[in-house]
C-alpha cells in the first residue's frame, strides 16, 4: 500500500480532515463547520466541544474511506486557527470555559493598561508581536481573571493551557501528550522567538503559571500518538503548525523574499526572511515561519481580521447573496464600484492600523446601490487591505514582484486579477489552493521519510494561473486614494 497523510485543519469557521497522497495530492477530504459566538460587542467564542466533535467526525470520515480503499495513513499533521485560547482539566479533561477566538478583543483595555506601563516594547523585542487583544496571552490571563476559580486550580497545576492545536493532540493522544509547535507558540505573546522558549518575565507579567503551558517542539517533530480508544487506530501525529505558517510551507516558500497571502476567515500575509528575525518599524509582526531541525526561520507578518468573513457576512449577516460562489458574476456585472466602498472593520482593524476600536462602514451609496456594488466593494476591500500590507513591507525595506495566494477566495477569477491590478505585482495561484492543509501534510511526511527534503516539496507545488496587473495606472491610484479616505473615517485616535 501507498502511505498517505491524514491532514486536520481546524480552521475558523469550519474543520477539515483531508488524505494526501505521497505525492502531495488529495484524494479524500470531509469538512463541517461549527457555530459562532458572539456573546458581546466585539467578542468571538467557540465551544471547544463542539470544535473536538467536529475533528472527531471529518477523522472518522478519513479513516473510514482509507479503510475501505486499502490506504494506509503513515502520519497525522495538524494546522489551526492561531492565538484562539482554550484552557481545560487536566484530568477530565473539560475544558473551564469557552475557547476565545483570535478575532476576540475583550482584551483591548487591559492591552491599553499594559502599554500604559511602558511594557510594549518589551513584548515587542522578545515576541516580535504587539500588544494587542489578537494574541494568546491576554485571552489566558482573563480567563485566570473571571472563570471561578480558574486561577487556584492553574496554581495547583490542575488546568492545562493550549492553543487548538495543543488542545486536539491532547484529546487525539487520550491526555498523554500536552504539546504545541514552535509557530504557534510564537502567537502568544509568552514565547521569546530569540530564545526559544517560554519567557518568565511575560508569564509573570500576565500572572500565567507555567504549570499550564505545553511543551514546545519543531513544527516536524513527535508530538504524540493517537490512541486507539479514541479513533480506532494508532497513528503518529507528526507534523503541526499555526495556519498561515503552515500555508507558507504549502506554498513552498522555503527562500528568503518569498512572500504568500491567504484568503480564508481574514488574510494573512507571510513574508519569509531566513534566519533574520526582521523588526518592523510599521506594525508588521515578527514570527516563526517554521522550525525543522532545532533551526528556525523567521517571518514577517501582516493580519487582516476580516476578508472571507466579509463574504461570510454578506450571505448570513445580510443575506445579498446565496453562496460565496455567486460573487464573482455579481462583481464582473460592474463596470466600476460605482463610488461604493466598504471598510470590514467589523472586530477592529489590523495591520498595519492595529485598532481594536474601528468598526466597520460602507460609504458612496445612493439610490441606485444594489447586491452587485455590495458585493464588489467587499471584495475590492479585501484587495485594497492587501495593498496596505504590502506597502508596509516595503516601508520595511522588502521588494515583492510576486505573491502566491491560496485560500477559498482565489478561486474567483475576478478577485485576483484585481488583486493583481491593485498590488502591480504577479499574483500566482497554485494547482492546489487549500495550501493550509498541505502543509500540515508536509510536515508530517518530512518527519516519517514521505519527503525527504524541502526541495521534494518544492519539486510538488505547481502554478495553476498567472494574473498580471493591467489596470491604468491613473484609474488604480484614484482607487486607492478613495480607499485610504474611506479608511481615515474608522480608525479612532486610539489606533
Amino acid at each position: 500500500m501507498s502511505r498517505h497523510i491524514l491532514s486536520i485543519d481546524q480552521g475558523t469557521t469550519s474543520t477539515r480532515s483531508i488524505l494526501f497522497d505521497s505525492s502531495g495530492r488529495s484524494v479524500f477530504n470531509s469538512q463541517l463547520e461549527f457555530t459562532q459566538y458572539f456573546p458581546q460587542d466585539g467578542w468571538v467564542e467557540h465551544d471547544p466541544e463542539e470544535i473536538w466533535s467536529t475533528t472527531l467526525s471529518v477523522v472518522q470520515d478519513v479513516l473510514k474511506f482509507a479503510r475501505e480503499n486499502d490506504k494506509e495513513i503513515a502520519a497525522i499533521g495538524i494546522t489551526n486557527q492561531r492565538e484562539t485560547t482554550v484552557v481545560w482539566d487536566r484530568t477530565t479533561g473539560e475544558p473551564v470555559y469557552n475557547a476565545i477566538v483570535w478575532q476576540d478583543r475583550r482584551t483591548a483595555a487591559y492591552c491599553e493598561t499594559l502599554r500604559k506601563q511602558g511594557r510594549e516594547q518589551l513584548f515587542a523585542d522578545k515576541t516580535g508581536l504587539l500588544l494587542d487583544p489578537y494574541f494568546s496571552g491576554t485571552k489566558l490571563n482573563w480567563i485566570l481573571e473571571n472563570v471561578e476559580n480558574a486561577r487556584s486550580r492553574a496554581e495547583r497545576g490542575e488546568l492545562a493551557f493550549g492553543t487548538i492545536d495543543s488542545f486536539l493532540i491532547w484529546r487525539l493522544t487520550g491526555g498523554k501528550s500536552h504539546t504545541t509547535d514552535a509557530t504557534n507558540a510564537s502567537r502568544t505573546l509568552i514565547f521569546n522567538i530569540h530564545q526559544q522558549r517560554w519567557d518568565d518575565e511575560l508569564l509573570d507579567l500576565l500572572a500565567i503559571p507555567a504549570a499550564m503551558l505545553p511543551d514546545v517542539l519543531d513544527s516536524a517533530a513527535d508530538f504524540g500518538t493517537s490512541d486507539q480508544d479514541v479513533i480506532g487506530v494508532e497513528i503518529p501525529i507528526a507534523g503541526v503548525a499555526g495556519d498561515q505558517q503552515a500555508a507558507l510551507i504549502g506554498q513552498a516558500c522555503f527562500e528568503p523574499g518569498m512572500i504568500k497571502s491567504t484568503y480564508g476567515t481574514g488574510c494573512f500575509m507571510v513574508l519569509n526572511t531566513g534566519t533574520w528575525a526582521l523588526s518592523s518599524k510599521n506594525k508588521l509582526l515578527t514570527t516563526v515561519g517554521y522550525r525543522l531541525d532545532g533551526k528556525t526561520t523567521y517571518a514577517l507578518e501582516g493580519s487582516i481580521f476580516v476578508a472571507g468573513a466579509a463574504v461570510q457576512w454578506l450571505r448570513d449577516g445580510i443575506g445579498i447573496i446565496d453562496s460565496a460562489g455567486t460573487t464573482e458574476a455579481l462583481a464582473s456585472s460592474l463596470d466600476s464600484n460605482n463610488g461604493v466602498y466598504i471598510v470590514p472593520a467589523f472586530t477592529g482593524l489590523g495591520a498595519p492600523h492595529w485598532d481594536p476600536d474601528a468598526r466597520g462602514a460602507i460609504f458612496g451609496i445612493t439610490r441606485d446601490t444594489g447586491p452587485a456594488e455590495l458585493v464588489r466593494a467587499t471584495l475590492e476591500s479585501i484587495c485594497y487591505q492587501t495593498l496596505d500590507l504590502l506597502e508596509a513591507k516595503r516601508r520595511d525595506g522588502v521588494q515583492a514582484t510576486r505573491l502566491r495566494v491560496d485560500g477559498g477566495m482565489v478561486g474567483n477569477q475576478w478577485f485576483c486579477a484585481f488583486l493583481a491590478d491593485i498590488l502591480k505585482i504577479t499574483v500566482e495561484r497554485p494547482v492546489f489552493t487549500e495550501t493550509t492543509a498541505l502543509g500540515a501534510a508536509f510536515l508530517a511526511g518530512l518527519k516519517v521519510g514521505i519527503f525527504d527534503s524541502l526541495d521534494a516539496i518544492k519539486d510538488v507545488w505547481k502554478v495553476d494561473q498567472s494574473f498580471e496587473p493591467a489596470m491604468a495606472e491613473a484609474e488604480r491610484k484614484r482607487l486607492v486614494d478613495d480607499w485610504h479616505a474611506c479608511v481615515g473615517k474608522v480608525v479612532t485616535s486610539a489606533g
